[in-house]
């Protein structure tokens, strides 16, 4: 690959993922301060995120695989994204601002696939290219948060107050409509597949793979990476109001140390699995998943800060060792014929089922404790995601059997 695709290439992934950082973090804090949204509707705000990975994969498998070039989708989505961004710029209230949001993410969410689809194509040894470049995406999610807390200072609680938490949406659709049009000047992505083949629904979703349900472990495994999207989902919805709500400075910013985690574990996830094996390192992903909520209810905005703090750093080794972890051994047991349904079938489990059951009951929990206006139970709510996290932990323990994966202890 030369040095100047492997440019556009990161530079395609950097603002990929500042778009998204730049207003899903403080998303809830938003629609709580600015639309005076409950816990439910903002419940329902961040289950847009699970549709759109539901339809994703019929965009992508019906259009993108069969009949356009993936570059030209991208840009096509991200244009109208940034006009969809604009309108929730200019919402005034959660019923003008959910529908943009549900049609927003059920166009980006495919550009997930789409920005991965063209990096792939010009990379001739991905195992050892693609990192490099999806870094750059984690940079950009970490480059958002910086701009907001440090730079606009737009959730400093003084113009959190005056409502400038909506210019992140301004910033995401300036940004998006930026990659729309750099978009067509990436690498053509050609489609591959056969446009008169016959379309099949089972391989959108991965259906396919239903197979493997039949392994004990692989069950287990299945059933404990839906349950455990329940916590996830209070951490994407919760954390940055929480930290808002509580006096944390400059909250967006802090919540950013938990994408420097992200990569730092990434690194060291290969160790892991050396010298732990795969069942003891997904353990300690979901562990840190209890202690992280324990943390978060126990801290606060003065004393117990450095609490606070250590909560958001584990998002490394809560997200890297499960979710990535994850996502190898289930290319593991599928083997060469089931590897992309497998696939599909987890993330329709994981980003649709479990986080869309998640957003549901972190926005009646959150509601439950609501004490007055702008002030909740915080300490309570955490309990309850730190209490589920331990259950699937035990649920995992006993009925997960112990196995060498092979592509892990090479």
């Amino acid at each position: 690959m030369n040095s100047l695709t492997r440019s556009k290439l990161s530079f395609m992934m950097f603002l990929e993922f500042f778009i998204w950082g730049s207003w899903f973090v403080t998303l809830g804090t938003f629609l709580g301060t600015n639309l005076g949204s409950s816990g439910t509707q903002i419940g329902a705000a961040f289950s847009t995120q699970s549709f759109g990975a539901i339809i994703a994969p019929f965009i992508i498998g019906l259009i993108a695989d069969r009949y356009f070039n993936a570059e030209r989708i991208l840009g096509i989505l991200h244009i109208i994204g940034g006009i969809l961004m604009y309108f929730c710029y200019q919402s005034t209230s959660f019923e003008a601002f959910y529908p943009a949001v549900f049609l927003y993410m059920i166009l980006f969410m495919p550009t997930l696939a789409l920005v991965n689809s063209v990096s792939f194509r010009q990379m001739k040894n991905p195992e050892a290219e693609f990192a490099s470049i999806r870094v750059w995406g984690t940079i950009g999610w970490i480059a958002a948060g910086l701009a907001i807390s440090y730079l606009f200072k737009w959730d400093a609680a003084d113009n959190l107050a005056a409502g400038q938490l909506k210019y992140t949406f301004l910033m995401a659709s300036i940004t998006s409509i930026t990659l729309g049009f750099f978009s067509f000047t990436l690498p053509k992505t050609p489609p591959r597949a056969d446009k008169n083949e016959k379309v099949r629904i089972a391989d959108f979703l991965g259906l396919d793979a239903l197979a493997l349900l039949k392994d004990r472990n692989f069950a287990v495994f299945f059933v404990s990476s839906i349950l455990i999207c329940i916590p996830l989902a209070f951490y994407y919805q919760n954390a940055n109001p929480f930290l808002a709500e509580i006096g944390v400075s400059d909250p967006t910013g802090k919540m950013t140390l938990g994408q420097i985690s992200e990569a730092l574990f990434l690194l060291l996830l290969p160790v892991f699995f050396k010298r732990f094996g795969f069942k003891v390192t997904i353990l300690l992903g979901m562990i840190a998943w209890v202690l992280r909520y324990a943390l978060f209810a126990i801290g606060d905005a003065d004393g117990g800060l450095y609490l606070l703090i250590i909560g958001i750093a584990l998002h490394g080794i809560c997200y890297d060792f499960f979710f990535v972890s994850g996502q190898i051994y289930t290319d593991s047991k599928a083997g060469a014929k089931f590897q992309s349904a497998a696939q599909g079938l987890i993330t329709l489990a994981t980003y649709g089922i479990g986080m869309l059951i998640g957003f549901a009951v972190a926005g009646a929990i959150t509601d439950m404790y609501l004490i007055s206006e702008g002030n909740h139970a915080w300490s309570s709510i955490w309990m309850i995601p730190s209490g589920i996290a331990l259950v699937v932990v035990i649920i995992f323990t006993i009925f997960f059997k112990n196995e060498k994966v092979a592509k892990i202890d090479a």
